[in-house]
């Protein structure tokens, strides 16, 4: 999805920062590793004998951008210097 995007010099706006990997342009999502990480902590606890119906719902507080460098100049866009220092990513 990511080269076919790029392929057609569209810019693209992802939710998970494997697209960005892969060549895209950003992404703006939850930390799939975190989302994992509370994945564990719900089976702990139910293996430890909670009933699921009793576990408060859980959901991730970290929210990723990461960006493409390497996209942006094949697309031959700039991107705002107030946007680079907010990623937590940047490809090269």
């Amino acid at each position: 999805m990511a080269a076919l995007a790029t392929r057609y010099a569209l810019p693209t706006l992802y939710t998970t920062r494997e697209f960005p990997m892969a060549g895209g342009l950003m992404s703006y999502g939850y930390s799939f590793a975190d989302v994992t990480r509370l994945s564990g902590v719900y089976a702990a606890r139910i293996l430890n004998g909670k009933k699921p119906a009793d576990l408060p719902i859980m959901q991730t507080a970290k929210i990723e951008l990461v960006i493409n460098l390497k996209t942006t100049k094949k697309l031959g866009l700039t991107v705002p210097a107030s946007l680079l220092a907010r990623a937590d990513e940047l490809i090269e």
